[in-house]
């Protein structure tokens, strides 16, 4: 059955194109499902496609020798990903990438969608733009990771995950081992940090959740970094 032009709306490289030109990409879409834990891209695989997400989350990971993980980032409804081989021939995949949830994507061969992106500018420069943004994103992650302590990075964390819940509490769905894949360090100095937070009176911990019990020492945290 063809694919519906409707989910290339969800992202601003096929928002700008023609009706036209939107039903050409979307003729030439072919659709996956994966399920929860699932690898999309292997680390090192030569991977010339490009894909949007319709529903799910993929999760952007790095792997270190000794077996720890990194989460670099998350893509959910509407984002858009390439592998490094879309636009240098042969280039191997930096990370790997994993189906946090259930997710269906969409996805282009390099040889299928470049015709089309080249002969539409605005096309082309939203995908420049939305290159520029991810670029900016792995700079304050190394930035992060090269300047700031763990204790700083965890506040941060937890300052953000405060703020997307709008709450001052928020539910202690993440194992230590994901905390620390999220900041770059391991489980044991996340949970000394924790418990240091909570010392200060920082924040509570409890079985179930974290509390927010005071927001400006913990912003001071990450100043301090």
């Amino acid at each position: 059955m063809k694919n519906s032009p409707d989910f290339l709306r969800l992202n601003p490289v096929f928002a700008v194109l023609s009706a036209p030109d939107l039903d050409e990409a979307a003729r030439l879409a072919s659709t996956r499902s994966y399920s929860k834990g699932e690898k999309v891209i292997l680390y090192g695989e030569v991977w010339p496609y490009l894909f949007l997400v319709e529903s799910g989350e993929v999760e952007e990971v790095k792997e270190s020798g000794e077996g720890r993980v990194l989460r670099l980032a998350s893509f959910g409804a509407g984002d858009l990903f390439w592998g490094l081989a879309f636009f240098h021939a042969d280039a191997a995949m930096p990370v790997t990438l994993v189906a946090r949830e259930d997710s269906l994507l969409h996805l282009w061969s390099r040889e299928s969608i470049l015709p089309l992106l080249l002969r539409n500018g605005s096309a082309s420069w939203e995908l420049s733009r939305l290159m520029a943004e991810r670029m900016q994103r792995a700079s304050e992650i190394l930035e992060g990771l090269a300047f700031q302590p763990v204790a700083g990075r965890l506040a941060r964390f937890l300052l953000e995950n405060f703020e997307t819940a709008g709450d001052s509490a928020i539910s202690r769905h993440l194992t230590l081992d994901e905390m620390a894949a999220h900041i770059g360090t391991t489980r044991e100095m996340v949970c000394r940090a924790l418990y240091s937070f909570s010392d200060k009176k920082l924040i509570e911990v409890t079985r179930t959740e974290f509390v927010l019990t005071d927001r400006e020492g913990l912003a001071r945290m990450v100043e301090r970094g």
